[in-house]
């Protein structure tokens, strides 16, 4: 574990982090992009209509631009405890320890969930299937399209928007109308 407890967030863990950082700072994580990429048969879909969920995918001259928690000391052991078992409800991420640029050029490592792409919940899908599944998937925490349009507004108001979120959101947005 790194000297300070940092976790980095991409997707909801920007706008619910379940816990009260002791900082926040703007982010980039080289090496992986952000993507709809991991099948969600829990919060966000069902085993019989899943949903789609960010995950972090490996890709060689990409980055991800996102925000580093750091935990306060007193809190580590309870709100990793939390975010373990909050991230790791199946075996679709694996918990990562990687190096990550804070805005202000500090080098920090930072616990982060990538995608396991031998895992089940796995996918590669095009745009508008993406598009079409978020649209009409529900799960324990509520519609698919609300974890895309928080996580886009949330981005964009950070200043860090994503422009293929953006786009998705933008589609999904169309075909609710």
């Amino acid at each position: 574990m790194p000297e300070a407890l940092w976790i980095f967030g991409y997707g909801s863990l920007i706008w619910d982090p379940g816990f009260a950082p002791a900082e926040t700072a703007a982010a980039r994580l080289d090496g992986w992009h952000r993507s709809f990429c991991m099948h969600s048969i829990h919060f966000r879909g069902t085993p019989e209509a899943p949903g789609l969920v960010l995950a972090l995918d490996a890709a060689e001259g990409a980055h991800c631009k996102g925000l580093a928690l750091r935990v306060a000391e007193a809190e580590a052991d309870r709100v990793l405890a939390e975010i373990r078992a909050r991230e790791l409800v199946t075996d679709a991420y694996l918990e990562r320890v990687l190096p990550v640029t804070l805005a202000d050029g500090r080098q920090i490592t930072a616990i982060t969930y990538v995608i396991d792409r031998a895992g089940p919940q796995y996918c590669a899908l095009d745009f508008e299937t993406q598009a079409q599944t978020i649209a009409h998937a529900v799960g324990a925490r509520g519609p698919n399209r609300d974890y895309l349009f928080n996580t886009a507004a949330h981005l964009a108001s950070l200043g860090l928007s994503d422009p293929d979120l953006e786009a998705l959101a933008a589609r999904v947005r169309v075909l609710l109308a």
